[in-house]
């Protein structure tokens, strides 16, 4: 009935329900742990793309969805047409241009690069489905809204930029040629998580990598092998199957560890455990050990490279492995600024990855959102303590219910997603919100919800500062929820001078470990004047040496991730010479040339390592 050629013809039937989210039928189902260690076929590739400002191609011409239009017809199916004359089509994904997936739509095409709205997006695929096995289409990201159909029916709709989604397509593939249509689309609006106002560039489109996985009748859903709070001798977690067949024994076998345990799952397929186990190879910077982890049912089996290490707080210390660490971090963005766009594979981001490691760094922050999960298996992999973010970022809608349950929604997704990865050791759940009744409710609620689906980790967020005279005072409520003291301060750039830094002190209110989120100074790379000449590699670098003087007097500094590993783009930076929509805070240019403070990071870094060996 559908042609793959024939746009509107595609929308006319797969936009049935509107709100297709609120069916059962349509909704998304949970997502599958390890994705990447199931069977699965890639649909990556070169899609074809629709670019539609308008929407006609969901909306009638008075903006009625066309599944409440008088007629309950959509597209060009319209009514008007001379009925002698063949089907009316304005569209052809055939003769369209077709843009590489995963990748943003921003940096393939010029007219693109500060486009926001809607695109659709068509890719082509062959299946041979088998009846004893389940299918699910898997999105790793797109960004931000996504409406998805698959040979012409609507599967459902996805609200977030960085998070993975998946919906289940069994007897819904055809044998022979499928096809995927998905109309992603990147505005902003002010109750939606992240809001209007960002310090990135919004990059649309289908960023991640697009997979239809095969699974047995009844799989392994979801799982979780971990150390138990605080005990480097026990062992704790969770099997959840999926299926028909839900009862079953489960084998949690590790066999270098020597450890091999059988649990029975339950009715609702579910199976917890903890056990003791003797001294492992425990996981660090220092020594990254992963494991190979296998879990078998009698009707799936899956495996996982998993490291063990435990990570909490003592007072002002930051305890990994029972022993006090120093987190010698860094931000960084998922963006490439040696290429356009958003980070495109595993060779961007160990590149990316390789550079912390040059400057000694144990650690980075992923802000300030998800970052992939290639990433964090790499940082697993590299040996990288990772900060992981969702983006509630500066004014959110505190008092919109949907807007909360958008940002938990997004934070459990990318908890469910990373609970396995030794490198994760804090989860946060924000960047910088002003302090205010409705925010602290929002803000507190997550932070439980953040306790109550992973009690090992540490919670935090990046909080603001305010000024008394020549103290800086951290006292935000927030602060009493968190296990971290973290917060963003400028001094030497949006405040004070480099030389007045230094008759600063920080007066804060909570006897736990501080970790500085943010500071730096924009640097044009190759612009090399005396230190107190802004924008030059000199004055970033001078900013750096002080921040250091600063910031080693508070008694509790536990760690740091300065503002930023790479110079990155952002609509905010207009200034026509030294930034020209760049944010030249990077300690890296745009060129992958090392700045000056590069190299102060690494020398402050070595010193640091010495002091807690």
């Amino acid at each position: 009935m559908f042609k793959q050629n024939s746009f509107y013809k595609i929308i006319l039937i797969a936009l049935v329900l509107l709100v297709a989210v609120n069916f059962p039928g349509f909704s998304q189902s949970s997502l599958i742990q390890n994705i990447y260690g199931r069977t699965h076929t890639s649909l990556n590739g070169r899609w074809n793309y629709i670019i539609d400002p308008y929407e006609m191609g969901y909306y009638d011409y008075r903006h009625m969805p066309f599944d409440q239009s008088a007629s309950g017809k959509g597209g060009f199916y319209d009514d008007r047409k001379p009925k002698d004359k063949g089907e009316w089509v304005e569209y052809n994904f055939d003769l369209s241009p077709a843009m590489k997936i995963p990748g943003d739509w921003n940096s393939q095409a010029e007219k693109l690069q500060l486009y926001e709205g809607t695109i659709w997006l068509r890719q082509k695929f062959n299946a041979d489905p088998k009846a004893d096995k389940k299918y699910f289409l898997y999105f790793g990201a797109v960004n931000y809204e996504a409406h998805v159909y698959l040979n012409g029916k609507k599967l459902g709709t996805h609200k977030g930029g960085f998070t993975p989604f998946q919906f289940e397509v069994t007897g819904k593939l055809l044998k022979g040629e499928n096809f995927v249509v998905v109309k992603a689309d990147n505005k902003r609006f002010q109750d939606e998580i992240p809001t209007v106002n960002t310090d990135w560039w919004n990059y649309g489109g289908i960023t991640r990598d697009v997979l239809l996985a095969e699974m047995p009748a009844s799989y392994i859903e979801d799982y979780k092998v971990q150390l138990a709070k605080g005990n480097m001798n026990k062992m704790e977690g969770f099997v959840q199957l999926a299926g028909a067949d839900k009862v079953q024994s489960i084998i949690i076998n590790i066999p270098e560890a020597g450890i091999k345990q059988t649990v029975t799952t339950d009715a609702t397929g579910r199976a917890s455990f903890d056990f003791a186990i003797k001294k492992l190879n425990y996981w660090s910077p220092e020594n990254p050990k992963l494991y190979a982890v296998e879990i078998a049912a009698a009707s799936d089996k899956v495996t996982d490279k998993i490291g063990f290490r435990t990570i909490e707080t003592k007072g002002q210390d930051i305890l990994l492995n029972g022993k006090s660490i120093f987190l010698r971090g860094i931000c960084m963005h998922d963006e490439n600024p040696l290429i356009p766009g958003r980070l495109r594979g595993e060779g961007d981001m160990r590149m990316m990855l390789q550079w912390a490691k040059e400057m000694n760094c144990n650690y980075v922050r992923l802000a300030h959102y998800p970052h992939s999960e290639t990433m964090v298996r790499l940082a697993d992999e590299m040996g990288l303590l990772v900060w992981a973010e969702v983006p509630v970022y500066w004014t959110i809608s505190w008092l919109n219910e949907a807007t909360y349950q958008n940002a938990e929604k997004q934070l459990s997704d990318l908890m469910t997603r990373d609970k396995n990865r030794s490198s994760v050791i804090v989860w946060s759940i924000g960047n910088e919100t002003p302090i205010s009744e409705p925010r602290n409710i929002f803000m507190g609620k997550l932070a439980a919800t953040a306790r109550l689906l992973d009690n090992t980790r540490l919670v935090a967020a990046a909080l603001e500062i305010h000024r008394k005279g020549n103290d800086v005072v951290v006292e935000d409520p927030l602060g009493e929820k968190l296990d971290l003291v973290s917060f963003n301060e400028y001094a030497g750039w949006y405040w004070s001078s480099t030389k007045d830094m230094l008759n600063y002190k920080f007066d804060i209110k909570f006897n736990k470990p501080v970790v500085i989120t943010e500071f730096g100074a924009d640097a044009l790379g190759g612009y090399h004047a005396d230190e107190e000449t802004r924008w030059s590699e000199e004055y970033q670098d001078l900013l750096f040496k002080n921040q250091f003087t600063m910031l080693t007097a508070i008694p509790g500094l536990r760690g740091m991730t300065p503002w930023i590993l790479v110079d990155f783009r952002s609509p905010r930076r207009q200034h026509p010479y030294f930034q020209d929509f760049w944010n030249r805070k990077g300690l890296i240019s745009e060129t992958g040339k090392k700045k000056k403070a590069f190299y102060t990071v690494k020398s402050f870094y070595d010193e640091m390592q010495l002091k807690y060996k």
